[in-house]
């Protein structure tokens, strides 16, 4: 009860201070536009934080981009391609690629931010600009309707709403961040992100190991984690330029990400749903050229903790599976490779990016994802452009759940993903095609595009199809093909608040996979989900 009162007290504080603010100064607001005297913006905003964080939003509303700023440096490096798209209406102004700051095209102080611009006439405002730290973030909330009714859970494998007709908190997230300077090519620079990840959300980004009991033990709705937390090194005078990552970061590449304002559509593809998602460890990121970057990496298996590795726990149930008294606590946390390749032509408006990801020996472990794919997107003109994804994962010696000797050892807790150490959400098993086997390989292959559509500085249409194939039900639960279509509009009030209705259509066509709670031992008993959905997020 504390809490709701402090809270509504802060609350009642902002609101009251931004209408009288409002209030007492609309009419000198008329007498400046930033847009077009950029020098008066100051002036617009006022003095206290309360003013200048509305008038911010008050300003930038049914405007595309923040007022330009004469005397900004160019944040594109001389005679690099062009940058193909923007935000809005798009989620990424660069074709995305993963585990770098974009090389050629980044600049401190670049994020349009409420909360910066708020705060930028006080004293620690002033610091952080100079020293080139940014904080800022976004509430996404969204809800859906759905044909599936199992509470919680109905809607998997769909993720990212994955409880039916509900509304729910999604992401609150946080960055403080320093973004080092890729356009200049005469100093060596650095930079780093914290991130703060708060939601439903959590699911989707935890790491066994980090904040990990919230999902495995205990399996909350809501929880907090921490995505991102790296550092960068940028050295421009290696060929035109090498950037070093080094810490937690989201996996590489995929055409979507875990943070809600990097997609198109509020749902997410199962492609992108059931593969790796951030990994730990070190990146280079070398562009040969303009037009070439080639990445290479060691990182820590995927999705896992790095102190993992190697560690050992009691085996209370020996077996044929795991015979000694000790297994480690995750076989898939051991030294892996990244490789990457990305290329762009056409002035920018083609880039191609194979790239293979988290590759070890491949045994099952926590998320030990061998991923084998690439992305590429191609614009055709100002208004359309489509984004490609195909991939193909794997993971050796995975329990055959068919097996009546591996079950049993699944149940008795002789395995390190059993029930008496992994109560809710653990790995799968593998649904082998004979029974005979103790252990399978287990595949999986996904493909989805993305073709949009953007009919206003404001507003972009995406229709996505894709097919994923879940060989051994490894992935998903349930050995079987899905189809899923979806189609949603991102309609932007400002550069800060993005409103997306979507429709999806997903279907099952071997079995059925929906409307089922694998940690309630509901078993699915739909081949498809009808669902409408639809989120807000608000930048701060």
């Amino acid at each position: 009860m504390k809490k709701f009162v402090i809270f509504g007290t802060v609350l009642f504080y902002l609101v009251s201070s931004i209408i009288v603010a409002w209030a007492d100064n609309r009419n000198s607001l008329a007498k400046c536009d930033p847009y077009i005297n950029y020098a008066c913006l100051d002036n617009y905003l006022g003095e206290n934080f309360a003013s200048r964080l509305w008038r911010y939003y008050q300003l930038e509303m049914g405007h595309a981009a923040a007022p330009a700023d004469p005397n900004a440096p160019s944040s594109h490096r001389a005679g690099w391609p062009a940058t193909p798209e923007s935000t809005p209406p798009m989620p990424f102004t660069e074709w995305p690629y993963g585990a770098a700051t974009s090389i050629g095209v980044s600049r401190p102080n670049s994020v349009d931010s409420p909360f910066m611009t708020s705060i930028s006439n006080t004293t620690v405002g002033e610091w952080l600009q100079n020293k080139h730290i940014q904080i800022y973030g976004w509430l996404n909330v969204g809800g859906n309707l759905s044909s599936n009714n199992v509470k919680p859970g109905g809607n998997a494998p769909m993720a990212y709403m994955y409880t039916p007709n509900k509304v729910q908190l999604d992401q609150i997230v946080l960055y403080i961040e320093r973004v080092p300077d890729t356009v200049q090519t005469d100093h060596v620079d650095w930079g780093f992100r914290l991130s703060g990840l708060y939601g439903e959300n959590y699911r989707y980004t935890t790491a066994y190991g980090i904040f990990s009991n919230q999902l495995l033990r205990l399996n909350n709705v809501n929880g907090v984690d921490l995505p991102m937390v790296y550092g960068e090194l940028y050295i421009p005078k290696v060929a035109e330029g090498l950037l070093f990552r080094f810490g937690r970061y989201i996996s590489i590449p995929d055409i979507e990400a875990q943070l809600a304002p990097n997609n198109y559509m509020y749902s997410h593809s199962m492609t992108y749903s059931f593969d790796n998602y951030t990994n730990e460890g070190i990146v280079g990121s070398l562009a040969m050229t303009k037009n070439l970057i080639i990445q290479l990496g060691v990182v820590i298996g995927s999705d896992t903790a790095f102190w993992n590795e190697g560690k050992r726990v009691n085996n209370p149930a020996p077996n044929p599976l795991y015979p000694g008294s000790t297994f480690l606590k995750d076989p898939g946390a051991k030294p892996s490779a990244v490789a990457c390749l990305r290329y762009t032509w056409n002035n920018g408006n083609d880039t191609i990016y194979p790239c293979m990801d988290g590759i070890n020996n491949g045994v099952w472990g926590y998320n030990n994802l061998q991923w084998y794919g690439f992305t590429f997107y191609h614009k055709f003109n100002d208004k359309w452009h489509l984004a490609y994804e195909l991939y193909s994962t794997h993971q050796n010696h995975v329990a055959n759940i068919n097996n009546p000797i591996a079950a049993s050892a699944i149940a008795a807790g002789g395995t390190p993903f059993s029930p008496q150490s992994m109560p809710f959400n653990a790995p799968n098993g593998a649904q082998c095609s004979s029974a005979s086997d103790l252990t399978c390989t287990s595949k999986a292959i996904g493909t989805v595009a993305y073709i949009n559509y953007q009919f206003s500085p404001l507003d972009n249409i995406s229709f996505r199809p894709e097919f994923f194939d879940d060989l051994q039900g490894q992935r998903t639960g349930t050995k079987t093909r899905y189809i899923n279509l979806g189609i949603g509009w991102q309609h932007w009030l400002s550069p800060q608040i993005e409103f997306r209705p979507e429709l999806d259509y997903d279907y099952a066509l071997d079995k059925p996979a929906f409307n089922g709670d694998s940690n309630a031992g509901i078993v699915p008993d739909k081949h498809y989900t009808l669902l409408a959905a639809m989120d807000v997020i608000m930048h701060f």
